[in-house]
């Protein structure tokens, strides 16, 4: 890492800061997961926003507490979550792009709607690739800034791409692509092969009763709290798991998993979460209250087609 490439330094780290590109593919079968950004709605509009192509690398900020100083001129954007975030003091809203100077100062403070912010500069992030992909995933140790799976840390230096501090500094998200993280969201769920297994009554309370998410959530997946769910069959032969599927263990309370996943598990399914809606999950404080609502996988591969078609 060259000295001219440097362009940030992690004044104060705060709880969780990864550096996330769009994922790690084809090695689940090594028992490795597939890392990327918890919510790809965000993370696809930070890179857009800064010039970006789709998979450059991104910081995901979660629950804010960061700090970071410009060691030379950039061209950064931020989306996702409102973490109270600064510049030199001044407020900073998100869905925007915007120049830093040297010197100046980037500061998120905590969060007021939604959970993970993404800071994308022009150029990408530069980072050694792992297997394939710069994304962090922790309890792997793989990836990240430094290629071992390491949060961000107090002194840190974040190279960036050539283009960091060129480009058009006015671009601006549409406002029909920035969520509201405090409106109750509907997750779409794709039926999985054991829902036929599940109690009528079961069925019912799972797509129309509201859920409240619990406070054991992280990257690799989120606890749901609400109707007990009874499956006819409480466990099975293991089997691999796909982002957002839906697992119910015994006490009925389903998990959602998220990113950093197992690659394999053996509780009965409810079905997947779309990602897309994994990513509006992700962004769910504790005690938010969310619907789910089944979509046929037609359906599902449509949305999803249309999501990427933006960012090709």
């Amino acid at each position: 890492m060259s000295e001219t490439t440097i362009g940030l330094r992690v004044r104060r780290a705060g709880p969780l800061a990864l550096l996330q590109d769009a994922g790690r593919f084809g090695v689940r079968r090594l028992g490795v997961t597939q890392g990327g950004p918890a919510d790809p709605h965000a993370w696809a509009w930070a890179n857009r926003l800064a010039g970006n192509a789709w998979g450059a690398a991104a910081l995901e900020v979660t629950l804010g507490g960061l700090a970071l100083e410009a060691e030379r001129e950039l061209l950064l954007a931020l989306a996702g979550a409102d973490l109270g975030a600064t510049l030199d003091d001044a407020p900073l809203t998100a869905w925007r792009s915007f120049r830093m100077r040297p010197g100046q100062v980037l500061r998120f403070a905590r969060p007021e709607a939604g959970l993970r912010a993404y800071l994308a500069v022009a150029g990408g992030f530069r980072a050694q690739a792992v297997l394939g992909s710069r994304a962090c995933v922790v309890r792997e140790g793989l990836g990240g800034h430094d290629g071992r799976g390491r949060p961000l840390a107090d002194g840190d230096r974040l190279a960036v791409g050539e283009a960091a501090g060129q480009g058009d500094e006015a671009r601006l998200a549409p406002p029909e692509q920035r969520p509201d993280y405090r409106v109750p969201p509907r997750l779409a769920l794709i039926p999985g092969a054991q829902i036929a297994e599940f109690e009528g009554a079961s069925l019912h309370a799972a797509f129309h009763r509201d859920w409240t998410v619990d406070d054991r959530a992280d990257r690799m997946g989120v606890r749901l709290l609400g109707p007990p769910l009874r499956c006819r069959v409480e466990t099975l032969v293991s089997e691999g798991l796909g982002l957002g599927a839906v697992q119910v263990p015994p006490d009925g309370q389903p998990i959602a998993l998220l990113n950093d996943r197992q690659t394999i598990g053996g509780y009965p399914r409810l079905g997947a979460l779309t990602p897309l809606s994994c990513g509006r999950l992700a962004q769910c404080q504790p005690g938010q209250r969310v619907r789910l609502g089944a979509v046929p996988a037609e359906r599902a591969l449509a949305d999803y087609r249309r999501f990427r078609a933006r960012f090709a």
